[in-house]
C-alpha cells in the first residue's frame, strides 16, 4: 500500500468516529440506544440491516470457497439470505417492531420471560451471547488477515487497530451511530465493490466475460452445489439463515425494531432482501474470475488480497480495503450494542435486582460500559487464535451449526401456529440441539469422518422436531401467552400508548 492508500483508510476511520460522536446527541437514554427510539427511517433500516449481516469474512473465507469451488458459494449463502430475508419480511419483520411498540421491548430476548419464562430466557442468553464473542472474534481474525495481506501489518496491531476505532463510535453513539455509519459504509463498500469488478472486465475486455470465464474455469466451478455443499447442507442452512437473518441473529432484529411500525419494518426487510440477492453478485465475480488471475495459490483464503494488490492502481486499494473494514466494523458495532441490550435488559437484572433502580443516566452508563466490553473480549479472542486457520471453521462449523438451534424459539415463538410450544419445548429443542452438535463436533476432532452437511442439518433438525413436537404433545398453551401472540399480528392504534 502507498501514501494514498494509507490516506484513504486514515480518513475512512475518521469519519467512522465522527458519525458516532455526532450521533451522541440523538441518544438520550436507553432506548434510543438499544433502538433509535422507533424512529429510524425504513430505508436507513433496511440498508443497516443489510450491511450488519455480512463482514470481512466473506473477503477472506468465502473468497477462498469461491477461489476453490466456484458459484456454489452464491447460491448456499447469499441466496437462501435474500430469500429468507424476503420471507421474513412479511412473517417476522412487523413482528418485531410490534414487540418494540406494544410492550416497550428493547432487546430481542426481553420477550422471551413473558412467552415461556425466564430459565428460557437465560439459557438462551447465555449460550447465544458466549457464541456472539466467538463469532465476532472470527470477524475481527478475518479482517486482520486482509490488513496484513494488504499492508503487512501483524495480525495484533490490525485487531487493535481495527477494534478501537469501532469500539468507539459504538459506545458513543449506540443504534443510531451504527445505522449511520452502516450507510456510511454501504456507500464506500459500493464504490469500492465497482472499483473491483469494473477492474476484472477490464482485464478480460469486457463484459461479455462474465458468461465467457465459465468455459476456461473448471466444470465443478458453474455448478449450483459442489465441493462439500450439497442439497442437504443447501436445505440446512437455507432454514439456519431464514431463522438468522429474521432475528436469530439478534442484531438484525434491532433493525425492525427501530422502525416508526410494523409496515417500515416490511419495508426495511424487503430492501434488505434485495440487495442480499443482488449486490454479492457485484462482490463474488472477481472471486469467481481469481483461479483465471492469480492461479495456484497455496492458500485460497489470499486470493481477494491477492487480486486487489495486483489489479488496483495507489488510492483504489485503501479504498477497498475500506470496504472490507466496513463490512467487518457494521456487524460487530451492531452486535455490539444488542448484546449490551441482552445483557442489561434480561441477564443483569436476574442477576443483581439494583439495577431495575438505576436511574436513566445510570442505564445508559450501564449499557455503553457492557458495549465496551464486550468488543474488548471479542478482541481478545481473536488475537489468542492469530487469524490462523479458524476464520470459515468457527463461521460454519460453530456459529452456522448452532444459531440455528438457538434461533428456533426464539423465532418460531412470534407465530401464531407455535402457540401450543412452551417452556419445555423450548428448552428441550436448544439443550438437545446443542448436545447433538457438540457430540458431532468433538467426533470431527477426534478424526471421526463427520461431513460438514451433518455438522450443520442435524442439530438444527433436531432443534426443530423437537420444538414443534413438544408443543403437539406436550402442550403449554396459556392466556397470556395467547394474547402476546395474537398482539402481534397488527400495528397499534395511533392514539394507544405503548404498555408494559
Amino acid at each position: 500500500m502507498g501514501t494514498l492508500d494509507w490516506v484513504v483508510v486514515v480518513g475512512y476511520f475518521f469519519v467512522m468516529v465522527a458519525i458516532g460522536v455526532w450521533s451522541k446527541a440523538k441518544v438520550a437514554n436507553t432506548s434510543d440506544f438499544f433502538t433509535a427510539g422507533g424512529k429510524m427511517p425504513w430505508w436507513l433500516s433496511g440498508i443497516s440491516h443489510h450491511m450488519s449481516g455480512y463482514s470481512a469474512v466473506m473477503f477472506v473465507a468465502f473468497a477462498g470457497e469461491a477461489y476453490k469451488y466456484g458459484l456454489t458459494v452464491y447460491i448456499w449463502w447469499a441466496l437462501t439470505i435474500g430469500v429468507g430475508v424476503g420471507v421474513g419480511a412479511w412473517l417476522f419483520a412487523p413482528r418485531w417492531n410490534r414487540l418494540r411498540s406494544k410492550y416497550n421491548v428493547a432487546s430481542p430476548l426481553e420477550y422471551l420471560a413473558k412467552r415461556y419464562n425466564v430459565p428460557t430466557q437465560q439459557v438462551l442468553a447465555w449460550s447465544g451471547s458466549l457464541l456472539k464473542v466467538v463469532d465476532i472474534a472470527a470477524k475481527w481474525a478475518a479482517v486482520a488477515v486482509l490488513l496484513r495481506g494488504f499492508a503487512g501489518v501483524p495480525i495484533t496491531w490490525g485487531i487493535v487497530l481495527i477494534g478501537a476505532v469501532t469500539m468507539v463510535y459504538s459506545v458513543i453513539g449506540g443504534l443510531w451511530a451504527d445505522a449511520l455509519t452502516d450507510f456510511g459504509q454501504f456507500i464506500i463498500q459500493a464504490v469500492a465493490g465497482f472499483a473491483m469488478f469494473g477492474a476484472v472486465i477490464a482485464h478480460f475486455g469486457g463484459i461479455s466475460w462474465i458468461w465467457d470465464m465459465w468455459g476456461q474455469l473448471p466444470a465443478q466451478h458453474s455448478q449450483p452445489l459442489a465441493g462439500p455443499y450439497t442439497v442437504t447442507f443447501f436445505l440446512a442452512l437455507f432454514l439456519i439463515k431464514t431463522l438468522e437473518y429474521n432475528g436469530g441473529m439478534w442484531n438484525l432484529a434491532q433493525r425492525y425494531m427501530a422502525a416508526p411500525d410494523g409496515s417500515a419494518a416490511r419495508r426495511s426487510a424487503a430492501l434488505s432482501s434485495v440487495l442480499w440477492l443482488v449486490w454479492p453478485l457485484v462482490l463474488f465475480l472477481p472471486m469467481w474470475a481469481a483461479p483465471l488471475i492469480v492461479p495456484g495459490l497455496g492458500n485460497a483464503d489470499d486470493a481477494y488480497v491477492a487480486m486487489g494488490v495486483q489489479m488496483l492502481p495507489a488510492g483504489l486499494v485503501g479504498l477497498v480495503l475500506a470496504g472490507f473494514f466496513s463490512h467487518t466494523m457494521a456487524m460487530v458495532s451492531s452486535d455490539a450494542n444488542v448484546i449490551s441490550a441482552v445483557i442489561t435488559r434480561d441477564m443483569l437484572p436476574r442477576i443483581w435486582k439494583g439495577i431495575t433502580r438505576l436511574g436513566e443516566a445510570a442505564q445508559l452508563q450501564l449499557a455503553r460500559v457492557t458495549t465496551f466490553l464486550f468488543i474488548a473480549a471479542s478482541m481478545l479472542i481473536a488475537i489468542g487464535t492469530s487469524g490462523t486457520g479458524v476464520v470459515i471453521k468457527i463461521v460454519v462449523d460453530v456459529v452456522a451449526a448452532t444459531v440455528g438451534v438457538i434461533g428456533i424459539p426464539l423465532i418460531l415463538g412470534l407465530l401464531p401456529w407455535f402457540r401450543r410450544s412452551g417452556p419445555r419445548a423450548a428448552l428441550s429443542a436448544v439443550l438437545l440441539g446443542l448436545g447433538v452438535w457438540a457430540v458431532l463436533f468433538i467426533f470431527q476432532k477426534s478424526d471421526v469422518a463427520v461431513s460438514k452437511e451433518a455438522l450443520v442439518a442435524y442439530p438444527i433438525l433436531t432443534s426443530t422436531v423437537v420444538y414443534v413436537l413438544g408443543g403437539l404433545f406436550f402442550p403449554e398453551r396459556t392466556t397470556r401467552r395467547d394474547e402476546l401472540i395474537d398482539a402481534l399480528d397488527a400495528d397499534p392504534a395511533p392514539e394507544v400508548a405503548a404498555v408494559k
